[in-house]
């Protein structure tokens, strides 16, 4: 597997990481965990250094699924979680955002002991609070960078002058936002400024929540504890309207011998050498179906192609249900 690097502090990863919070959280029953386990050391096995976690997922469990399945490999894997929910103990209820600065100690302790590590390699703001200034939160980061427990500081679905105000406090290793052929709003401002700082940048849900893998239609059903089921864009209408960017994702994919997702992480890889994904899945032929992306060329005639059919394809739908849209792009 490739590496790359991700900011200006020499964070050095995978190409394509994997993001695991669907083992245990937002698509549906929790995978088995013996299952999961397998999943998580056969990534490493492969080639894959990058994890993404976080405290909310779960609630907790997914960062204690990690800590078992990364014991005696620790020193192979770099490991993300994140802050910033307020949750109540033991149930995980979410009780809205916190991100001040003591809340943001407790949960790195929290998330150590989990993880069943010493130091946290990407702390990242799951997402911006607007009840505590940018500052006091990238300085709490800072302190706890000073202290050994964390490496490196990252934003979650944050602004362009988020981003900017944060790294002034404590240069921010990595943005993680959504980022995939049917939602290409970072384009705008955020890829500019991370380009400018010199600040990585993770795509999460790069296969579109599985749509653009073309296994999913306006047939499709979803369980009553998956996330997509109450999300605009994956409504029947919506889906049967976006199946037009599926099919343009078919025909290049047939061109080039390769699969839906591996054209759609392969255009993500080749945006940016500083652009590093992190699509899910809790099997392992998907996981090498995901990862041969990496050995995948695109053209520029082929780059060309696939953004032009995409920027002509209007997709429909809003990507969060109304009560989660206003978390992002704070």
């Amino acid at each position: 597997m490739k590496t790359r690097t991700l900011g200006n502090g020499g964070l050095e990863v995978s190409a394509i990481g994997l993001g695991c919070m669907g083992l245990s959280f937002a698509y549906g029953p929790a995978t088995d965990r013996q299952q999961a386990i397998a999943l998580l050391r056969g990534a490493v096995e492969r080639g894959v250094t990058f994890f993404d976690t976080a405290e909310v997922y779960g609630p907790f469990t997914n960062e204690d699924l990690l800590g078992e399945a990364f014991a005696g490999l620790r020193s192979n894997v770099t490991i993300a979680t994140k802050f910033g929910f307020d949750l109540e103990p033991g149930t995980g209820l979410q009780r809205g955002l916190n991100s001040r600065p003591r809340h943001i100690r407790q949960v790195a302790e929290a998330s150590l002991r989990r993880l069943r590590t010493d130091v946290i390699d990407l702390f990242y703001q799951h997402r911006v609070d607007p009840n505590v200034p940018i500052e006091d939160v990238a300085g709490t980061v800072k302190d706890l960078i000073a202290e050994g427990k964390v490496k490196h500081f990252g934003l979650s679905e944050a602004s362009e002058q988020t981003i900017r105000r944060a790294h002034a406090e404590q240069p921010v290793a990595a943005l993680q936002s959504e980022y995939s052929l049917w939602w290409r709003e970072p384009e705008e401002t955020v890829l500019p400024t991370l380009e400018e700082l010199g600040i990585g940048f993770v795509p999460f849900s790069p296969l579109g929540r599985g749509f653009l893998t073309g296994a999913i239609d306006e047939l499709t059903t979803f369980d009553s504890t998956d996330f997509r089921a109450s999300v605009p864009r994956f409504s029947p209408e919506a889906r049967k309207a976006n199946q037009v960017l599926v099919d343009v994702l078919g025909e290049i994919a047939a061109q080039r011998h390769a699969t839906r997702a591996q054209i759609a992480i392969a255009w993500l890889l080749a945006q940016k050498p500083w652009i590093v994904p992190i699509p899910g899945t809790t099997k392992l032929h998907r996981l090498d179906e995901n990862l041969g992306a990496a050995a995948l060329q695109l053209s520029s005639e082929d780059l060309r192609d696939i953004t032009a059919a995409a920027a002509a394809i209007t997709v429909q739908g809003a990507r969060y249900p109304e009560h989660l849209q206003q978390l992002v792009d704070r």
